[in-house]
């Protein structure tokens, strides 16, 4: 399919203000490009309640804020954990998604801030957010969630988090997960596919940029065989919860998310492997400028809402 028109004129206006890619950045100014993708995002939408709070990480006290929208509960949660490339991104870019993303979906969504690196390279980003994933399960109630239906879910960088999350839930005694759900997922630094050489220039994100962010991630080339930082290295991938993975036609990850949903499936776990026609990785975020962000946006919704139904809400009283 043709690259989406409303991509290709983001494309050409980056271009014609002289955005530089993200490999040849400073570390602040990548966290202030992405701080900018705001701008080209709906108005945010209004949900019944938000609440900022913290939760314990193995390092101090991290920000997390709960998007909780009119409906009856016990609601589902949704864990939602944000790219950047494990070096950007925060809660404030990621507002706005997630207000539709709660309304959209029925669900809590509870979006997680974590260590960056490279102040803090890898473990600090996984052992925040499984931490953040347990604080949520064992806190649901308190805030109107319903600690038997918690799904997992991350964008790029916070793709890889939520399929590490989901390992770390299953080996190290849960919480158990309804699901999750990853869009284009950055899965191995060292992938060599088709969609890294097809699509490695003149996107968002380049071949280039995405080494430049896990070479900030990563320690040293021992941790590119970690499952904790490449999922897909897993020893085994069984047992683990329901998938979505969604993936982008013009995007330099795309092989190596879709790679791994097929893994999951020849290790017999329910997976859906959605590719979307004419968009590039990054565009979850840009509901403003691209307006078939609302496909990736629907698929994530309903697919939970599938998931969620599967398994029926307790009363009020059985979560008390």
């Amino acid at each position: 399919m043709p690259l989406d028109a409303a991509v290709q004129s983001l494309l050409n206006g980056l271009t014609a203000q002289g955005v530089r890619p993200f490999e040849e950045m400073s570390v602040a100014d990548a966290r202030a490009t992405v701080a900018s993708f705001v701008d080209l995002q709906a108005e945010p939408r209004p949900v019944a309640q938000v609440i900022d709070t913290i939760y314990p990480g193995p390092a101090g006290d991290q920000d997390i804020r709960l998007y909780i929208p009119d409906a009856p509960g016990p609601l589902p949660v949704v864990a939602y954990f944000h790219g950047g490339g494990f070096v950007t991104g925060d809660l404030a870019v990621t507002e706005e998604l997630c207000r539709a993303l709660a309304n959209d979906a029925g669900a809590i969504v509870a979006a997680v801030s974590y260590r960056l690196a490279p102040e803090h390279p890898f473990p600090a980003a996984t052992d925040d957010t499984f931490a953040a994933l347990r604080w949520i399960a064992d806190n649901a109630v308190h805030f109107g969630g319903d600690p038997t239906r918690i799904a997992v879910h991350g964008d790029s960088a916070g793709g890889n988090l939520a399929a590490v999350a989901a390992l770390r839930a299953r080996d190290e005694g849960g919480p158990a997960l309804t699901c999750q759900v990853l869009t284009y997922p950055v899965i191995d630094p060292h992938a060599d596919t088709p969609s890294r050489e097809e699509f490695g220039e003149g996107y968002i994100i380049t071949a280039a940029g995405l080494d430049w962010f896990w070479n900030h991630y990563l320690r040293d080339p021992d941790d590119a065989e970690n499952p904790l930082a490449v999922p897909s290295k897993a020893a085994y991938l069984t047992d683990l919860p329901p998938a979505l993975i969604l993936s982008m036609e013009y995007e330099v990850s795309r092989d190596e998310a879709e790679s791994y949903g097929q893994q999951l499936a020849d290790a017999g776990v329910e997976v859906e492997v959605v590719r979307i026609d004419g968009l590039v990785h990054g565009v979850y975020w840009i509901s403003g400028a691209i307006p078939r962000a609302t496909e990736i946006r629907s698929a994530v919704a309903e697919y939970l809402i599938r998931q969620f139904s599967k398994h029926p809400a307790p009363d009020r009283e059985a979560v008390r």
